[in-house]
């Protein structure tokens, strides 16, 4: 019997906080705005075999999806404290698509995560790590391009959902 072989790394990845003078509930009302649901008609589409339709539903969406939400701040209530504070999924299928196909590794990262929490004097703050600085580990200038258009657009949405 061959023992598995592993390979280790240490990677930059930068992090962004970006402060809001807005409370939590009206930061995460306007990014659930701006950011809507990935819509599941399109994983079903794609279980039945229909990836034509499925790619049609994805070219014609939002730039970014919420693919899944958590709510990390109710989890605290196990530390006899409860906080505000929303853990998020978020990308695109079909930018996703672009990266995986020539690092299937990328997918540790897509969807990309998202930290929604109220800091300690009530205003929202979000926290995030640039997609360039995950994504750039992978030495493959075709994914790194995709994910400088996801820095982009997450920093964006983030910005007009924090204002």
């Amino acid at each position: 019997m061959n023992d598995p072989k592993q390979s280790h790394s240490t990677i930059d990845v930068e992090h962004i906080k970006i402060a809001s003078t807005k409370s939590f509930a009206e930061a995460k009302a306007a990014l659930e705005r701006l950011v809507p649901e990935l819509d599941p008609g399109i994983f079903a589409l794609l279980r039945e075999g229909d990836s034509e339709r499925a790619l049609k539903r994805l070219e014609a969406g939002p730039v970014l999806a919420r693919f899944l939400s958590r709510d990390h701040g109710g989890l605290l209530q196990i530390a006899g404290r409860r906080s505000k504070a929303v853990q998020y999924e978020i990308g695109n299928a079909l930018t996703a698509s672009r990266m995986t196909r020539h690092q299937l590794p990328a997918a540790l990262y897509a969807p990309l995560r998202v930290l929604l929490y109220e800091d300690d004097s009530g205003h929202a703050t979000f926290e995030y790590d640039r997609p360039s600085s995950l994504f750039g580990q992978f030495g493959d200038e075709r994914v790194t391009a995709v994910a400088r258009e996801l820095d982009a657009s997450l920093e964006r949405v983030l910005i007009d959902a924090a204002r």
